[in-house]
């Protein structure tokens, strides 16, 4: 049972391209999340670069490359303990390049590395997925339980690795001519390319930020509530037309992390609104911050477009209160097919 009661509290934000904002507070909201870490935290995300967000579909893969700096595209080999070397005297019991005589030693063989050189190739590839989406794997063997980063057209967010170095994520693509980018950090990683169908029967929405902002995607399909079927959001129970995805470990060194909702616009049977906010929980985490995002967009098969956003967050006093921001996304118009 949803709260009947919603007190309005007042806030601050901008979106660049200048949107009208609205803020709507919700106290004792159902949707808080007990999980979200406590300690304080800085949260910015770096002004994107022409070349770092790609806005057409013509971006070429070194531009995108570009955005990940001095990654290695090939196998990444570690460092290896170096040589030892042999002493300068002749060997005792070492009969000068005839052999060697009883009882002498050869010097003691070097152990071998930690690490081997051979089998520590990173590699990336890809295979498609529903809702025009790509499942990206990940092989590194010599790299279990690392923190890796995933860049795909401007979007980034933060993952680790298995035990055996591996990792399986699938990425709602933003782009026909997808390239994904994994970065271990120090020039080790790996590319991987593909093409993605039917992108432009799908409307996608994604906002992505860094550190614990508490930041959230709500869609509420054709007029639905809050908690009633057609409420697409992270822990919903009832399926909508529209799906949901999170990206991204927040239990890594400077996390980034995204969230995605994407409505099949090409076979929609109902015809109408989908209303779209982003939403903040006020933690001791975030409170009385200014915290910076990002939204990624790509409607009706335009280009994608991108947006910074920057938002105050209300005092700790209100920590447990969410922060609804209706306008810093636009709804989606729905036409029934």
């Amino acid at each position: 049972m949803l709260p009947a009661r919603r007190r309005i509290l007042m806030a601050t934000g901008t979106v660049a391209c200048a949107l009208a904002t609205g803020y709507l507070m919700k106290q004792d909201s159902p949707y808080r999340n007990p999980n979200i870490a406590t300690k304080p935290a800085i949260v910015s995300v770096q002004p994107a670069s022409v070349e770092q967000i790609v806005t057409t579909e013509a971006m070429t893969d070194d531009k995108v490359l570009d955005s990940v700096q001095d990654i290695t595209l090939t196998s990444a080999l570690p460092d290896l303990p170096a040589p030892r070397r042999l002493p300068d005297a002749p060997l005792e019991g070492v009969n000068s390049g005839h052999g060697l005589l009883d009882g002498a030693v050869l010097p003691e063989t070097p152990q071998d590395p930690e690490v081997p050189q051979l089998g520590c190739a990173v590699t990336a590839t890809t295979a498609p997925a529903p809702m025009a989406s790509v499942t990206l794997s990940v092989e590194a063997p010599c790299y279990g339980n690392q923190r890796i980063s995933v860049h795909h057209s401007g979007l980034i967010f933060t993952e680790i690795t298995d035990e055996h170095g591996q990792l399986s994520v699938t990425i709602p693509a933003l782009s026909k001519n997808a390239v994904f980018v994994v970065d271990f950090g120090h020039g080790k990683g790996a590319v991987a390319m593909t093409q993605v169908a039917g992108l432009d029967l799908i409307d996608r929405v994604a906002v992505q930020w860094a550190d614990r902002a508490g930041l959230q995607i709500h869609a509420r399909e054709f007029g639905a509530g809050y908690g009633d079927t057609g409420h697409v959001w992270a822990d919903a129970t009832d399926a909508g037309q529209g799906t949901f995805v999170s990206l991204g470990r927040d239990d890594t060194f400077q996390p980034q992390l995204a969230e995605v909702y994407s409505f099949p616009r090409g076979t929609a049977g109902t015809a109408g609104t989908v209303a779209l906010s982003i939403e903040a929980e006020v933690t001791q985490a975030n409170c009385g911050r200014e915290i910076s995002a990002q939204s990624l967009e790509r409607r009706d098969g335009n280009a994608l477009r991108t947006r910074d956003l920057t938002l105050s967050i209300p005092g700790c006093d209100a920590a447990g209160d969410f922060l609804v921001l209706n306008n810093l996304v636009e709804d989606l118009k729905i036409a029934a097919k």
